[in-house]
């Protein structure tokens, strides 16, 4: 495993939806006490904090799933998503005012104090600040916090929103997971000595040693289920030679079947894909030729959605092997139980997401519509990379996921992943807060990809 024992840092998050707990829960082995701190749901919080926390994420949860109510749900959620809109990135112009979003979040923290007893807490042992959500790091300047201050962004763009009202007098440094995200926080007036382009933080265990080793070898399990026919592989056999190894070069089988995970997103939206998808592939499911993970998160009803309609399909006795539901009430295990099973998953079906970031494992991705301005930003990076693309009809997935098989796409997709996004993340952001202020500039060129 690559070295995360040095310099020790608070990591906080949010607990809403799972884009900011799953960046920051590669920095576990970083964090105070072996734990990440969610700032709206930790020991001691104020009820008052509380509920401002708990008003946000119900307004949120509600309005994606309200997006499904015809008509009225998408236009709802398109005035939402106004509010938090990321704008065209050309012409390159100064974006650096404030938007409303942010004054009013930055009111919120002025005149109810919102934060002051999460920052009362970390004052008491000075360490750096590493947070996953804006709002957090907005409150830890605005009380003063004694630390150094660092905000992980996570997606591939973001919004306005994420940067302080006045960013040139601002000392949050940003950690950017992209290379657009580093030049849209210039945009936004961030100065260039406060970004350091780090690439999103990954699991470790997913990554093995600093030379990949796990990588590596679950890659080249992988691509032997997704070239059935060997198309890509013996065409670029001495590329695929050059970055996995010899002792990595995809055999002629793969140790486990062609495995395909549906994961839906944290309000539980899209549910009902995983079970189109299931539906299409039944019978290579029955004839024991592929497999497919049903990803529920921490949401027992989606569980419970995803089981009966399997049960639905004449599928009971497939649950657990040829089916199987990931589901835990506990964030903390869900996340090892999803990182687990992306060892032998060959294919990963989501929405763009953070999870658009995992592509760097060799994952080639299928995209569920986009939920969201941050996602279709998402979407565009995967298909710029080169290892995503749009799902066609889930009814007929045995279709076309066999044509894409049959090509060779997949594989080339998930090497063209490994290859093009940045896979160190984890390891930068250590790297970073454990150097002296002075040194943070050198850090900059310094960064492993």
């Amino acid at each position: 495993m690559l070295n995360l024992n040095h310099q020790k840092a608070w990591v906080v998050a949010v607990d809403m939806g799972y884009g900011h707990q799953r960046a920051a829960d590669p920095l576990r082995r970083i964090a105070y006490g072996g734990k990440v701190i969610n700032a709206n749901n930790y020991v001691g919080i104020p009820a008052k904090d509380k509920k401002i926390w708990q008003d946000s994420r119900k307004f949120y949860e509600f309005i994606s799933r309200f997006k499904k109510v015809p008509i009225i749900g998408q236009a709802a959620f398109d005035l939402f998503d106004k509010f938090q809109e990321i704008p065209m990135f050309y012409p390159k112009r100064d974006l650096s005012a404030p938007n409303i979003q942010l004054k009013y979040m930055m009111r919120m923290i002025e005149k109810r104090q919102w934060g002051k007893n999460l920052m009362d807490k970390l004052e008491k042992k000075q360490l750096p600040l590493i947070t996953t959500f804006f709002v957090t790091a907005f409150m830890a300047e605005y009380y003063d916090y004694s630390g150094e201050i660092f905000a992980v962004v996570t997606d591939t763009d973001l919004s306005r929103t994420w940067v302080p009202i006045d960013p040139t007098r601002s000392r949050i440094k940003f950690l950017a997971p992209s290379k657009r995200a580093e030049e849209r926080l210039k945009h936004y007036g961030v100065p260039e000595d406060n970004i350091f382009l780090t690439g999103f933080p990954l699991p470790v265990e997913l990554l093995g040693d600093s030379k990949l080793s796990t990588l590596r070898h679950d890659l080249g399990q992988r691509m032997a289920n997704l070239d059935p026919h060997r198309v890509y592989i013996n065409k670029f056999q001495d590329t695929i030679r050059k970055y996995l190894g010899n002792e990595n070069f995809p055999p002629k089988k793969s140790k486990h079947l062609l495995t395909i995970m549906f994961a839906v997103g944290g309000a539980g939206a899209q549910r009902e894909i995983g079970i189109q998808l299931v539906k299409s592939l039944r019978e290579k499911i029955k004839h024991h030729e592929y497999r497919v993970i049903l990803v529920a998160g921490t949401h027992l009803d989606i569980k419970n959605y995803f089981e009966k309609e399997i049960v639905s399909l004449g599928l009971r006795s497939f649950l657990g092997k040829g089916i199987r539901v990931i589901h835990s009430q506990n964030k903390e295990e869900y996340f090892r139980l999803f990182n687990r099973a992306l060892r032998t998953t060959d294919i990963l079906w989501t929405k763009p997401s953070e999870l658009s970031f995992y592509t760097a494992l060799g994952l080639p991705i299928i995209m569920t519509p986009p939920i969201g301005s941050q996602e279709k930003f998402n979407r565009r990076w995967l298909h710029m990379v080169g290892s995503g693309l749009a799902q066609d009809d889930p009814r007929f997935a045995i279709e076309w996921i066999g044509d894409l098989l049959d090509s060779g796409w997949f594989a080339e997709a998930a090497m063209q992943g490994f290859l093009e996004a940045p896979k160190f993340g984890t390891y930068n952001i250590q790297k970073i807060i454990s150097s002296k202020p002075e040194e943070c500039l050198k850090c900059k060129t310094e960064m492993h990809y």
